[in-house]
């Protein structure tokens, strides 16, 4: 039994670049903060290959992850590590997606819902 929900970190190292090290480390003090039990953080980088069709391949990564690890969120330094620099609606569908900056929450329940991205 949990007593506190789990977060997961991802971080695009091409993004992050020399930054990464400290990416990451705003992303634990984030769940730390919000009172998460910190799972991991997961590293992509689109340059080997998966920003194809948009970053789908790295979005279904992460998205096992947060699956297998029962997650309630995913924690980012920014939009700017997802595809189009946006945070896609499917994943909001799964989890809570956490910005560090701009401090931001897309919640799995926000009223109205976020519509679905249209293909």
């Amino acid at each position: 039994m949990r007593f506190r929900p789990t977060a997961v970190g991802y971080v695009r190292s091409d993004i992050s670049g020399a930054r990464q090290a400290w990416d990451e480390e705003r992303i634990r003090s984030r769940a730390k903060r919000l009172g998460y039990d910190f799972a991991k953080i997961v590293v992509a980088d689109a340059r080997s290959g998966g920003q194809a069709q948009g970053g789908g391949a790295l979005l279904a990564g992460l998205k096992s992850t947060l699956r297998r690890l029962d997650a309630e969120a995913v924690i980012v330094p920014s939009a700017k590590h997802f595809a189009g620099e946006q945070v896609p609606s499917d994943l909001v569908q799964l989890v809570d997606v956490i910005t560090v900056e701009p401090e931001e929450t897309y919640a799995r329940w926000a009223i109205p819902p976020i519509p679905p991205e249209k293909s």
